[in-house]
């Protein structure tokens, strides 16, 4: 990537955590602009349907998208290879947004959150004084899933307070969903706002492929989720037409119905227990892991983890993966779901060997 991958491993890498913490935050923010743009100038960066893979890299990511039957297409996601300029190093998320600017929203988060995400895992690095290339033993990975886990908090934090200060659109009544993860070597990273679903794909003993869930959907009915809505004076009921389907609403009115708990935006009910602190845990991903499904909702809703993993695993190559699992999806909404619109239908499949198997 030539002499601003050079440049940033300097930073990143070469330099001491100290020298790092005397950098200005505008110097940082102007050195992470700096690495957005030179991944979309190297194509490292796909914010559309369709395929990343770097000459010599472990990663393959198939990514599709396909609107459903109410609008705008309101899903969107994002893949960074060599998330910045990190070799080992790969960002992904899919984003479902909700109400009358959620298209909007969705958007401007998957965009803003990659760079975010990429100052603060920084920033925290400096300011935990942990070297990122430590010795990998327990201690070392404890404190770096530490450093994601910091990193997640703050940049969901900040993307939510962004959204709040923009005036181009109205995200009041409207928010979205984000899943994101960071494979960084053989570490899995994952953070969950919302609904939408990672699930890993691991070999059996017996050779078969068993699906992992690696998220929680955040649905208002959980438990610990109703509890905290409950305790800040929101509702959670159905509809008499929607029978299971539980929603959010205002103490006092029949709005907005979020049919998921945490999301960014949505203030109309962040003061009635709506949260968008993530959900972050880790993966250690092992010769047995081949490859991990984000999804959002439109894939869950008719198709099951398992039922994934096998659309994917029985594609015809792994570019076509993504793209094959958002087909079956949208016919299964056919079966299962007439009379229903057909939602909007989104997925990510990252293949953790990809260098090592036909592609």
């Amino acid at each position: 990537m030539g002499h601003f991958s050079d440049m940033f491993h300097g930073l990143a890498r070469s330099l001491s955590i100290k020298k790092w913490k005397t950098v200005e935050n505008g110097g940082k923010i102007e050195c992470v602009e700096a690495l957005v743009k030179d991944a979309k100038r190297n194509e490292r960066i796909l914010r559309s349907s369709g395929v990343v893979n770097v000459d010599g890299s472990d990663n393959l990511a198939s990514l599709f998208s396909r609107r459903g039957e109410k609008g705008a297409n309101q899903d969107c996601l994002v893949a960074w290879e060599g998330f910045g300029c990190q070799e080992d190093m790969m960002f992904c998320g899919v984003f479902d947004g909700h109400g009358q600017w959620g298209h909007f929203v969705a958007k401007k988060v998957r965009d803003s959150m990659p760079p975010s995400l990429l100052f603060h895992w920084q920033d925290t690095l400096a300011s935990t004084s942990i070297d990122s290339e430590a010795a990998p033993d327990s201690n070392s990975k404890l404190h770096k899933f530490n450093v994601w886990k910091q990193s997640f908090i703050k940049t969901c934090n900040a993307v939510d307070h962004e959204l709040a200060m923009q005036r181009k659109f109205d995200s009041f009544y409207s928010g979205t969903t984000a899943l994101s993860i960071v494979r960084q070597g053989d570490m899995l990273i994952v953070a969950n706002v919302g609904d939408s679903r990672a699930v890993l794909a691991s070999e059996s003993e017996d050779g078969s492929l068993a699906a992992i869930q690696l998220t929680v959907d955040f649905k208002p009915n959980i438990p610990q989720e109703a509890e905290r809505i409950s305790q800040c004076n929101g509702r959670v009921f159905c509809l008499e037409d929607e029978p299971g389907v539980y929603r959010v609403w205002l103490p006092h009115e029949e709005s907005p119905g979020l049919a998921m708990s945490r999301a960014l935006g949505d203030y109309c009910v962040k003061d009635h227990g709506l949260i968008s602190e993530p959900e972050v845990t880790q993966w250690p991903i092992s010769a047995r892991d081949q490859f991990v499904i984000l999804a959002t909702d439109g894939v869950w809703d008719v198709i099951s983890n398992q039922e994934a993993v096998e659309i994917v695993s029985l594609a015809p190559d792994k570019a076509s993966s993504a793209r094959r699992l958002v087909e079956c999806a949208a016919r299964a909404w056919k079966r299962k779901r007439r009379g229903y619109a057909t939602d909007d239908i989104s997925a990510i499949c990252l293949f953790f060997h990809a260098s090592r198997q036909n592609q």
